[in-house]
C-alpha cells in the first residue's frame, strides 16, 4: 500500500507523523521558493509509504533554535519513557534519546558559538511539541508505548528533514556541518525505532 502525505514543517515544529517497522531512506531537493523539500521513504512488510515533509529555509538562528526544541522534546520525552514504558526496548530507547541528545545540545552549542556572527541557541519547545509531552504525561501502559513510539518516529523524521535541508541550503558553514554530521544519529533512531 503506497501513501504519499505532504506535512508542511513550521518553525520549530516537530510533531506526529506515523510511519513504523521498516527501512528509512531520504532525499532532499530544493524549489525554487527556497523551501527544501525531503522525502523520506519508509518501507514496511505491507509495502511503501512515502512521506514528503517541505522544510522552509531556515536562518541559522531559527535552524540552531529548531535543533534545540528538537533536542529538548526528545529529552523530556525520553525520561518519560524510562519512567513510564510498560517495555524494556523502550525504557532502554529513552534512556539512550536522554544520552545521545544531550550530547547534540552540547555539539549544536559548540557549532553555533562557532558561527558568524555567534549564535546561541534557544530550546524552547512549541504547542505541538508540548501537548505531546502533555499527551505522553497522561497516558500508560500500552497507550503510552504506542504513543511515544508514534511520536519518536514523527519527531526524528521532521528531525532528519531539517538537518538535511539545512546541511544542503545553510547559510552557516559550522551549523551545516553540525547538521550533516548529525543525520547519521537521527537516521539511526529511526531504525531501531522501526524495529521495535
Amino acid at each position: 500500500m503506497n501513501r504519499t502525505t505532504l506535512f508542511t514543517l513550521t518553525l520549530p515544529a516537530f510533531a506526529l507523523l506515523a510511519a513504523c517497522n521498516g527501512n528509512t531512506d531520504a532525499d532532499t531537493s530544493v524549489t525554487n521558493n527556497g523551501a527544501a523539500v525531503t522525502e523520506i521513504s519508509s518501507t514496511t512488510e505491507n509495502g511503501t509509504m512515502n512521506t514528503t515533509i517541505a522544510t522552509p529555509a531556515m536562518t541559522p538562528q531559527q535552524f540552531a533554535d529548531t535543533a534545540a526544541a528538537s533536542d529538548m522534546f526528545e529529552i523530556e520525552s525520553g525520561k518519560l519513557a524510562q519512567q513510564k514504558s510498560s517495555t524494556q526496548a523502550l525504557k532502554d530507547f529513552g534512556k539512550m534519546m536522554v544520552d545521545h541528545h544531550t550530547r547534540s545540545t552540547e555539539a549544536l552549542k559548540t557549532a553555533a558559538g562557532k558561527a558568524s556572527p555567534a549564535l546561541t541557541p534557544v530550546a524552547k519547545l512549541d504547542a505541538e511539541q508540548t501537548a505531546n509531552l502533555e499527551a505522553l504525561r497522561g497516558a500508560t501502559g500500552a497507550e503510552f508505548d504506542r504513543l511515544y513510539r508514534d511520536q519518536q518516529t514523527a519527531a526524528h523524521q521532521k528531525a532528519l528533514a531539517a538537518m538535511q535541508a539545512y546541511g544542503e541550503t545553510g547559510d552557516s558553514a559550522t551549523l551545516k556541518d553540525f547538521a550533516s554530521s548529525t543525520q547519521s544519529v537521527v537516521k539511526s533512531h529511526l531504525e531501531r525505532l522501526q524495529a521495535m
